[in-house]
């Protein structure tokens, strides 16, 4: 694991761009996985002002996304497809056909997860995936105690994620209970990984990441099982890791 610390937020969403840039220029054909919430926007927003200041193209890209709301249908405003139109893909050239996100509102919902994982191998795998990091640790849906086995599955999500997301909803109520969401498996086949973090809030979780042992009660915990994971996180959040030797600046 690569750590990389940064001043703030904002230098955080640039460095991750410039990374994450430097793949897309460099390739024939890539496949992203792509993250949601509040942690990957300036990212997004990075990406969107290169491609229209230096007109990088998307059109050989592919894109899978981590997870989606179960009963919301992709143009809700609080689904993570409409997030994903609204954040990136309204404004880059990525043709939207080349995007994959769970379906939330599919008929057989086991049947999607199934298809999920499948659609993902059939495109050659995920070449770097982008991954947030919960307080609780953890990544895409995958909530504390999930088997680091599991393929794209159902969640239900705790009341700590629900109330972490339901500043998107007008109430808690109306945030949903349950997700799809790529498995810890399933995220463990991407050649690369990107985790970003940024934050007070982050600083716990930050440092059972690096230091703690790896155990299910920490999803996050099995990216250090990873051969290439790169972290890229500011200050406040690496602030109980502050003279860690794998740190570089």
């Amino acid at each position: 694991m690569k750590l990389i610390e940064v001043k703030d937020y904002q230098e955080m969403s640039r460095v991750a761009a410039d990374y994450l840039l430097s793949k897309v220029k460099k390739s024939n054909k890539i496949t992203l996985g792509l993250a949601t919430g509040g942690t990957p926007q300036g990212l997004y927003q990075e990406l969107i002002n290169d491609h229209q200041e230096n007109k990088t193209s998307y059109q050989h890209v592919s894109s899978f996304n981590l997870d989606e709301y179960i009963g919301l249908s992709g143009n809700h405003p609080n689904s993570y497809c409409h997030y994903m139109k609204e954040n990136l893909f309204n404004h880059i050239d990525i043709p939207l056909e080349n995007t994959h996100i769970p379906s939330g509102k599919a008929a057989d919902l086991d049947g999607e997860c199934q298809a999920y994982d499948e659609k993902i191998h059939s495109e050659g795998g995920i070449d770097l995936q982008v991954l947030g990091i919960g307080s609780n640790g953890h990544i895409g849906f995958n909530e504390p105690g999930t088997s680091f086995d599991s393929p794209t599955h159902i969640v239900e999500l705790t009341p700590s994620t629900r109330e972490a997301n339901a500043r998107y909803f007008d109430s808690i109520e109306e945030v949903p209970s349950h997700a799809i969401t790529m498995g810890i498996a399933s995220i463990l086949k991407s050649k690369e990984i990107l985790l970003l973090a940024s934050g007070h809030s982050k600083q716990d979780a930050m440092k059972k990441l690096v230091e703690g042992k790896i155990s299910e009660d920490f999803p996050a915990s099995v990216l250090n099982r990873h051969s290439n994971v790169t972290v890229i996180a500011d200050e406040e959040a690496l602030a109980l890791l502050k003279n860690h030797k794998l740190l570089t600046r």
